[in-house]
């Protein structure tokens, strides 16, 4: 029984090795940082996509003259950023997943968490600027113009 176990350790030894020993670790972190390179594409485009949309925006209201705030320009543009800033997280996490040194984990981490911030302001902005244009559009009056008065 023992000869056989033997055998049989033996003859699957060609088929299943460790991952340092196949290849599979060097090929995850290839697709890994494939992956990487498309999503971090991904937020790019996102991004560029927001430009030309926000400068269509303000060609709109700069052509002819309106009175009209930039506010819904500038939502725009910050939606767009958002969301690229998300797509960015993601690859930065992904990376994350495959980074050989501390250093570089460190590094990502504190991108990450920049990113983050950012993210985090930016969100915060647009839903004070939507509150303050559905005020305008509502009442009339802000309310820093409220509390002025």
């Amino acid at each position: 029984m023992l000869t056989t176990f033997y055998l049989l350790q033996e003859h699957t030894r060609g088929f299943i090795q460790a991952p340092g020993e196949s290849g599979v670790e060097g090929s995850v972190v290839v697709v890994v940082q494939w992956l990487k390179l498309i999503i971090e594409t991904t937020g790019a485009l996102i991004i560029g996509l927001g430009v030309v949309h926000a400068a269509y925006l303000l060609t709109r209201t700069l052509v002819p003259p309106r009175a009209e705030s930039f506010t819904r320009v500038r939502l725009t543009l910050a939606r767009y950023l958002a969301l690229a800033l998300e797509f960015q997280l993601g690859a930065d996490i992904l990376t994350t997943a495959v980074a050989p040194t501390w250093d570089q984990i460190g590094k990502l981490g504190a991108i990450a968490v920049i990113r983050t911030a950012l993210n985090f302001f930016l969100i915060r902005e647009m839903r004070d600027e939507r509150a303050a244009t559905e005020g305008e559009v509502k009442g009339g009056v802000l309310p820093s113009e409220a509390v002025s008065e």
